[in-house]
C-alpha cells in the first residue's frame, strides 16, 4: 500500500480575510500545517504518508465562474487570480516543499483537484499512479466543494479514499452534511 495526502486549496483566498472565505480556513491552514511538519520531520507520531501533494485554483480567466453577482452556487466572487496574493498558500499552512502541486482552474470552473495539472501538464491520477498510490486522503478547503469534488473523484478513478473532515472546513452546515453523506455513499471513508 502506498499512500498520498492531498491538500486541496488551502489559499489566502479561501480563508478569513480572503475574497471568499470560509470560516475556520485560517485554523485548518495551521493544523495541516502541523501535520505536514510533522510528516517532513519523521516525528515519531507523525503522518506516514509516502507523497504528499496540494492543488491549488488557478484562475486566469475562469469565465462566468467569476461574477460581480455571484449566486454561490455557479458562479463566486473573484478569487485566486494568478499572480495575486490571494491565490497564494495560507501562511498558516506553513508549507514545506511538496511532492507537486496541481494548477485548476485557468480558464474554467474547477473543483476537483483531478481536474489540475502540474507546471509541467501532467494530470494528477497519471501522477499518483506512477508512484504507485493506491489510498488517498483528502483534506483542506472547502469540504462541500473542492474536497468533495476531489474526493469523488477519487475515488471514482479506484483510489482508496479517506477525507480527514478534523483537516477540513465547510461553507455551510447542509451543504457540508449533504457532501459527507455524498461521499459516505460512494465509498469514501469519513475520519
Amino acid at each position: 500500500m502506498t499512500r498520498a495526502l492531498i491538500v486541496v486549496d488551502v489559499q489566502n483566498d479561501f480563508c478569513e480575510g480572503g475574497s471568499l472565505p470560509v470560516v475556520g480556513g485560517a485554523r485548518v491552514a495551521a493544523d495541516i500545517g502541523e501535520l505536514l511538519h510533522r510528516w517532513h520531520s519523521r516525528h515519531e507520531d507523525g503522518p506516514t504518508y509516502d507523497v504528499v501533494v496540494a492543488t491549488k485554483d488557478h484562475h486566469v480567466d475562469p469565465g462566468h465562474h467569476w461574477s460581480l453577482k455571484p449566486d454561490f452556487a455557479e458562479s463566486w466572487p473573484v478569487h485566486c487570480k494568478v499572480g495575486s496574493e490571494g491565490a497564494g498558500f495560507h501562511p498558516n499552512l506553513d508549507p514545506q516543499p511538496f511532492d507537486e502541486v496541481f494548477y485548476k482552474g485557468e480558464h474554467e470552473a474547477a473543483y476537483s483537484g483531478f481536474e489540475g495539472r502540474t507546471a509541467a501538464g501532467e494530470q494528477l491520477a497519471e501522477w499518483l499512479r506512477a508512484r504507485d498510490v493506491t489510498d488517498v486522503d483528502v483534506c483542506g478547503i472547502a469540504t462541500d466543494h473542492c474536497v468533495r469534488a476531489t474526493a469523488l473523484d477519487s475515488a471514482s478513478e479506484g483510489f482508496a479514499t479517506r477525507v480527514l473532515t478534523r483537516l477540513c472546513a465547510g461553507v455551510a452546515e447542509d451543504t457540508t452534511a449533504a457532501a459527507i453523506t455524498e461521499m459516505t455513499g460512494a465509498g469514501i471513508e469519513i475520519a
